[in-house]
Parts: structure tokens; sequence; C-alpha cells
């Protein structure tokens, strides 16, 4: 069996697990998953510019902007079915992401990561100084329906929770095929050898582009799905700290695998739960401590030791 197709497969199983113990789980363990798995979105647009050899610390600018955009859309348009809004911030991300990619495409490095940082930043600033938007506090979203009903709050959690799951696996599945093709197969060429590549025949500013649209699509919405989670949107989801989480995630998960940035996502949300109800006074150097040692163990991400233990077997 192919490798492509033991991830396929593994991907069934993880949907099928996930789906039967929502069933199961208690409600904070649910919404935990839900906001683990929203980050591990994220994560995985983050996973294929990590392979180009690219950071971006500005990623929490299309996490906001998908969850700002169905804010104003239940409130504004009344748009408030939970199948419809994830699409939104999905759709808010990518337009945004087509449109900033034009630039983010002509740098790399350290200038790729601070221009990053810098437009995150500016949109933070926009939401702070934005009455309109609550400044500061932001504001709530109207609890979403499905099909245009309003079922009850723990049936809702539950409908939520199986549409996070379906969405992750639905993008995992989406990036694993990306992956497969020519311009999937070029981001590990960018990394060592971009001239190489413009030899080829190839442009990799177009790769990159692409990239970043997928990147800013798939965290918008991510950010939609958290908004609806929570309840509500603040300009914190902007803010550098967040780039900074997801950024982190994505060196803790590792690049083997499109199930890396959901099983990174998963163990910083259990360390940083656990940290905040035993050591709520120093539950930030816990966290740091024990992900550092983390990376220190396995500078390859959570993912190396897998495949270091299968390579064994």
């Amino acid at each position: 069996m192919k490798a492509p197709d033991r991830t396929a497969a593994a991907l069934v199983v993880v949907f099928v697990v996930f789906v039967t113990g929502g069933f199961f789980l208690p409600s904070w363990a649910v919404s935990l998953l839900i906001v683990s798995l929203a980050r591990g979105l994220v994560a995985l647009g983050l996973m294929v510019q990590f392979r180009s050899g690219l950071v971006s610390f500005g990623q929490a600018l299309f996490f906001a902007v998908g969850g700002y955009t169905i804010g104003l859309a239940a409130i504004k348009l009344k748009v408030t079915d939970m199948i419809v809004l994830p699409l939104v911030g999905a759709a808010a991300g990518a337009l945004l992401g087509g449109a900033l990619g034009f630039l983010m495409r002509r740098y790399r490095e350290i200038f790729f990561a601070m221009l990053s940082l810098g437009f995150s930043m500016l949109f933070y600033g926009l939401l702070v100084k934005t009455e309109t938007l609550g400044s500061t506090d932001g504001f709530n979203i109207p609890t979403p329906t499905i099909l245009g009903s309003r079922l009850s709050a723990l049936a809702m959690r539950t409908l939520l929770y199986d549409l996070t799951v379906a969405s992750a696996t639905a993008a995992a599945f989406g990036v694993q095929w990306y992956l497969g093709t020519i311009l999937g197969r070029l981001d590990t060429a960018l990394r060592d050898n971009e001239v190489r590549v413009e030899y080829l025949g190839y442009a990799p500013a177009r790769v990159i582009h692409v990239q970043y649209v997928l990147g800013a699509a798939l965290a918008g919405g991510a950010g939609a799905l958290t908004a609806m989670a929570v309840g509500h949107i603040d300009p914190t989801m902007a803010y550098w700290t967040t780039s900074g989480e997801l950024v982190f995630v994505t060196i803790l998960s590792g690049t083997g695998s499109v199930l890396a940035p959901f099983l990174g996502s998963l163990v910083f949300s259990v360390i940083q739960t656990y940290a905040l109800q035993y050591a709520p006074q120093i539950w930030q150097m816990i966290l740091g401590v024990a992900l550092l040692a983390i990376i220190l163990h396995l500078p390859g991400g959570l993912w190396s030791a897998l495949e270091r233990n299968r390579a064994r077997a």
C-alpha cells in the first residue's frame, strides 16, 4: 500500500473515532476538541508553507478575518446557518490572501515573516480603534442555526463538533491531494534550490501565492469555527501572540503528514488546559518548559517520533 493510501485510511479511521467519541465525551472536552481542531486547520496551512522554508508570523490575520466576517454576516445579514458560516469565513480569508499574495510572493525568509506579522498587527490596530466592531471588547455572535432551525445548546454543540471534525478531515484530504500535484511537489524543491525550480520552467512566485491563499482559506474557516464555538470575537484573534501559538503548534507537530498539525494542536491544548487548571499563576512557564522539552527531544516534531517507531518496526 502506498503512503497516500495509508494516510487516507488513517483519516477515515480518525474521522470515525472522533465522531463516535463525541457522543461520550463531556461538554468541556467537546469544546476543547473544537478549538483544538480549528487551530490544527491553521497549522495545516502553515505546514505547507513550512515545507517551502517559509514561516508566516501573521496567520492570525486570516484567523481573525474569518471570525469577524461571520460575526458581521450573522448580525448584519442574518446569515446564521452553521454550515454556511465556515464557508463564508474561508472565502473571506482566501480573498484577502489572494490580494496580499501578490506582495507576499516577492519576499522570502525573515522578510516574509515580518511582513506577514506587520499586516496582522495592522489589522489588530484597526480592530482596536473601531468602536462599531466593539473595539477591545469585541462583540458576541448570535447562536448559529442549522437549516433554519435553532436547536438546544447541547444539540448545537454536538453538531458544531461534528462539523469541525468533518471540516478538518476534508481539509486534510484536500491538502494531501495538493501535495501530490506538481505544485505540491515543488514545495521542498523551493526550499532546497529555488533557482533550479525556475530552470525547470516553473514560477516559484506562483507556487508561493497558491500556498499563501491555501493557508489563508484554512485560517479563515478555522476562525469561523472558533468564533461559533466561543460565541464571541475580539481583537486578540489578530494579535501577534495568537500567530506565535499557531507557529509553535506547527513546529511542535512537524511536516511529515497532514495528520501532524492536528496531533500537535491536541497536545498543545491538553498541556495548556491542565497547566491553567492546576497552576494558574505559572501556567505559561509550565507550557513553555513542557513544549520546549518536546521540541528538544524531537526536533522534527511529534510526527517524527511516530515515523521513527514505524521505521524500527
